[in-house]
């Protein structure tokens, strides 16, 4: 692929990216470069901590498919992305998936499929799916990190920039001082529009600005959706890019802190009951709809409630809810502990266990200190006292003595 190839490769399709990482796109892919070979990277993947916690890179400018750009770029393919992710929920060790994002967007085309696809991924697979901007998770990136239950933003990271831009390069000049001229024949009166070799005509500046409005649209309907946010609200912030507590306070991040905090806090939250954990990983309703960053750290969290109508007050109450992936490889792991300490003679009740919330490491600790006790008492029986001794019990030998006057 020759670098004109390249810059039309980014000119002719809308992008989800920051603006300062187009500029560099643009100006870096007019660097030359030798042959390639067309080999595409394969997959990032996903590393898991020993906690059973996958972490997965989403990292650098995002594209749908992989080519020489992927590699020279750091790029992340959609497809790949989507793949790591999907392995890593389905990965039945891992118990939960922490996304680090350090991207600044790219292409909107493969965007939305992934976004959606880890959308319906979480509710399916039923383990925590979280995401850290670190450092930077705009436009086409915060799309994919919106998909995330919680996210997390570094002090320093950043998150926005929801927006579309389309670029066209206008190389007219260029090629008359290269002594170019081009004559297309063609059929179709809109073959020709945003093409390089001739200014941008009206027409085709409208009906791109018409394009670029409706991925924009969409855009703002999928991270409002997601973010529990009015389309107000994300429409209001203007694409602007909102760097770290600001961020929080605009309702496009949930906490600030690392992939390290987010681990601990995953770690945390996975340790608990089966009936807390679900309230604690899910992400109350924000109704935000400031247009400028505010602090919010000591501002009192406010509720609205509503009366049911009658038909809901009058109703059954729901049957609970079934347990999750979770709560089940939790309630299979008592009940091996329980089936091996009955094979060493120590008794557990499992659905009690299990009932109470009760960590399989710490019902093991108990069986071990039960056999552990029967330990010390069957040395305490082999190591009885001598007869005539001074540790023989007075029992002990006043039974003795009268055996032996009988006798």
């Amino acid at each position: 692929m020759t670098v004109e190839a390249a810059l039309l490769r980014l000119a002719s399709r809308p992008l989800a990216i920051a603006p300062r990482a187009l500029e560099t796109l643009l100006a870096a892919s007019r660097v030359a470069l030798a042959a390639h070979n067309g080999a595409v990277s394969p997959g990032r993947g996903y590393a898991v901590t020993d906690a059973g916690i996958a972490v997965v890179p989403v990292l650098g400018p995002l594209v749908a498919r992989g080519d020489w750009l992927t590699e020279l770029f750091g790029a992340s393919v959609y497809g790949e992305v989507g793949e790591a992710l999907e392995a890593a929920l389905a990965d039945p060790p891992v118990r939960g998936v922490v996304m680090e994002i350090d991207s600044p967007g790219g292409e909107v085309a493969g965007m939305f499929d992934l976004a959606d696809r880890l959308t319906s991924l979480r509710g399916s697979v039923g383990k925590p799916l979280w995401a850290v901007a670190s450092e930077s998770a705009t436009s086409a990136a915060y799309a994919i990190a919106s998909a995330a239950e919680r996210i997390y933003v570094t002090r320093t990271g950043e998150v926005g920039s929801i927006g579309v831009v389309a670029a066209h390069i206008d190389q007219s000049s260029a090629d008359a001082k290269a002594g170019l001229a081009w004559t297309f024949l063609h059929a179709g009166a809109r073959k020709l529009d945003g093409n390089p070799h001739e200014p941008l005509s009206d027409p085709a500046r409208a009906a791109i600005q018409a394009d670029v409005d409706a991925l924009y649209g969409e855009l703002v309907s999928l991270v409002a959706r997601n973010r529990s946010l009015t389309p107000e609200a994300v429409r209001g912030t203007e694409a602007a890019i909102y760097r770290g507590r600001a961020g929080v306070a605009m309702g496009l991040a949930d906490r600030i802190g690392t992939v390290e905090t987010a681990l601990a806090d995953m770690t945390t939250t996975l340790a608990a009951p089966p009936s807390r954990r679900s309230t604690t990983t899910q992400t109350p309703p924000r109704r935000v709809t400031m247009t400028h960053p505010v602090e919010t750290d000591d501002a009192p969290a406010t509720e609205t409630h509503e009366d049911p109508p009658q038909e809901t007050r009058d109703a059954a109450p729901p049957e609970p809810a079934p347990p999750d992936d979770a709560a089940r490889a939790a309630a299979a792991e008592i009940a091996e502990v329980a089936a091996q300490a009955a094979r060493l003679g120590v008794t557990v009740d499992a659905a009690d266990a299990i009932r109470r919330g009760v960590a399989a490491h710490a019902l093991r600790r108990s069986v071990l200190d039960t056999l552990a006790a029967r330990a010390e008492a069957s040395a305490v029986i082999a190591a009885a006292p001598k007869p005539g001794s001074a540790d023989e019990s007075p029992i002990v030998r006043r039974a003795r003595e009268r055996a032996a006057a009988q006798h």
